[in-house]
């Protein structure tokens, strides 16, 4: 079995994305094992960010985010037949040795900061760049590029544009075998689910499938600081991203 096999897949998400449906679709692949944000703990516990159920993450969690990635490393080589693909928020890489990362797939989904921000504000009024996790994002594919590695950048309007092209091409980079059944999932939490689910998912918990990409058109004029710091790094991690058939529409 090629090496690559080995390696569990994370998902480096910015906040209010997609990231919980691109997890509930891989859940459907029955080559794949999904894990929820497994350093939700450690973030919460390092950063003293104050998020909906703080204490009741914390308390439900291992908070040792060394220690949780070295398990999720041992328990992909102890389960080879089944892929681990582990959803991640970028924003959670702090005060942690990033040595695991030579151990596991790394993708990278970025969503336009125009469409982001005003959502993300709801739950985190006094958002910062840190907390869109786009900085850490592109510092992040630097170093695993420069290492040789080779990080999949997915953008959300691309992957809403055409789901079964994105998803098959993000497939085909991770060797996984694409299936339809991840384009569809029931309606309803997974027992996979964080703790924290009944703060975030209520959207997806009533999906059934990726929702059609629909443009924002309003944008708050308090947010235009913050997303004039935003705007540069996703940009160069756009431009990376796999493409829908007629993408690049920025």
């Amino acid at each position: 079995m090629n090496s690559e096999h080995l390696k569990p897949v994370c998902l480096w998400s910015g906040p209010r994305n997609v990231s919980t449906a691109l997890m509930y679709s891989f859940a459907q692949n029955p080559a794949v094992a999904v894990v929820d944000e497994p350093l939700y703990g450690h973030y919460l516990h390092v950063s003293g960010a104050d998020h909906p159920g703080r204490d009741e993450v914390i308390a439900a969690m291992n908070c040792d985010g060394n220690a949780v990635m070295r398990e999720l490393i041992e328990r992909q080589k102890a389960e080879p037949a089944r892929r681990l693909f582990i959803k991640q928020m970028a924003h959670h890489l702090v005060d942690i040795d990033l040595g695991f990362l030579s151990d596991t797939r790394n993708i990278f989904l970025v969503r336009d900061p125009r469409e982001m921000l005003p959502s993300l504000t709801i739950q985190v009024p006094h958002a910062q760049l840190a907390d869109t996790g786009l900085k850490q994002q592109w510092e992040l594919t630097e170093m695993l590029e420069k290492a040789g590695e080779s990080p999949v950048v997915l953008d959300s309007r691309e992957l809403l544009l055409s789901p079964p092209t994105i998803i098959r091409q993000l497939c085909d980079a991770l060797d996984i075998e694409y299936s339809d059944s991840m384009l569809g999932w029931p309606a309803g939490p997974i027992p996979e689910d964080g703790v924290w689910a009944p703060h975030w998912y209520h959207a997806v918990h009533k999906s059934t499938g990726f929702a059609p990409y629909v443009p924002k058109t309003d944008f708050p004029p308090a947010l235009e600081p913050l997303l004039l710091e935003c705007q540069p790094w996703y940009d160069k991690l756009y431009e990376r991203a796999l493409k829908a058939p007629g993408g690049d529409s920025q």
